[in-house]
């Protein structure tokens, strides 16, 4: 135990002997402790008259002990002379696989361009869940007061495509907010980009990556001779809507010229279409 004043104490008396010079034991009773002034060094007794031999000395002073290293966790320690250098970036990551990454894709083309066929298997064939929404297909969900293009494109079937797109961008939406990818499909025309082109983008958002399938004629005569039911146009239409699909050269969209290729085929070149487009998205 240590005593209150800085001087080493004496031992206790022993059994049979008397209390030791300097020791007194009320000093040292519980309870009757009383803080004294400052510590500081132990005076010096003066030596008994006919004291002869070396003076006497304090009692050594034990040193202060080392202050405690400082604590340097979370925090950098500022370089001397001068301020702290900005820290360098990280290197470039490299572009997304188109594979592997959750994209919103706008597959454009004409009637008879292969645009549903190339959608569902570029869908079937990603490594990460995928949809394909189709806007024919979310359109024809109205059965009774259907507006059919065959008939004539009056306000009521204006009416019924823009309720389509905004059908088909609200499940794109909610399919990119669970991590699940989509490839739309629409025959967007570069004449109307208020209609088209800027309402995908307002309906699905700025990320969404068009891309315009655009054979030649005589391939999609051939293909829209193909179709049954509603989807089959007459050829003067078909010649009509491919004509004005040609405006989108130039536009700064990328085009696929599928007129030689099958699906699988025209599936990998959408793939390195995309993966350029990721790397640098077009102006649109």
């Amino acid at each position: 135990m240590q005593h209150a004043v800085g001087s080493p104490l004496p031992q206790p008396p022993q059994p049979g002997h008397g209390p030791a010079a300097g020791w007194s034991p009320a000093a040292h009773h519980p309870g009757s402790h009383h803080p004294g002034p400052p510590q500081g060094p132990a005076p010096v007794p003066p030596p008994p008259p006919g004291f002869t031999g070396p003076p006497p000395t304090a009692p050594p002073v034990p040193p202060a002990p080392h202050p405690p290293a400082p604590d340097t966790t979370g925090h950098v320690p500022l370089p001397p002379g001068g301020p702290v250098a900005a820290p360098s970036a990280p290197p470039t990551p490299a572009a997304p696989d188109p594979t592997t990454t959750t994209l919103a894709v706008l597959l454009i083309g004409p009637a008879g361009a292969g645009k549903t066929s190339v959608a569902k298997y570029w869908a079937d064939h990603r490594r990460v869940p995928t949809a394909h929404i189709s806007l024919d297909d979310v359109r024809e969900w109205v059965r009774s007061g259907f507006a059919d293009p065959q008939t004539g494109w009056n306000d009521h079937s204006e009416a019924q495509y823009r309720l389509a797109r905004r059908t088909c961008g609200f499940a794109a939406r909610n399919f990119l907010a669970n991590g699940i990818s989509c490839i739309l499909d629409d025959a967007v025309f570069p004449d109307r980009p208020v209609v088209g082109l800027g309402g995908w983008k307002r309906h699905v958002g700025p990320g969404l990556l068009p891309v315009v399938l655009l054979p030649g004629l005589e391939i999609v005569l051939e293909r829209n001779a193909e179709r049954s039911g509603n989807r089959r146009l007459t050829d003067e239409e078909v010649a009509r809507i491919h004509g004005r699909m040609a405006g989108w050269y130039g536009s700064g969209l990328p085009i696929i010229d599928n007129s030689q290729l099958d699906v699988p085929q025209t599936a990998q070149i959408l793939n390195d279409v995309l993966a350029r487009s990721i790397a640098s998205p077009p102006n649109w």
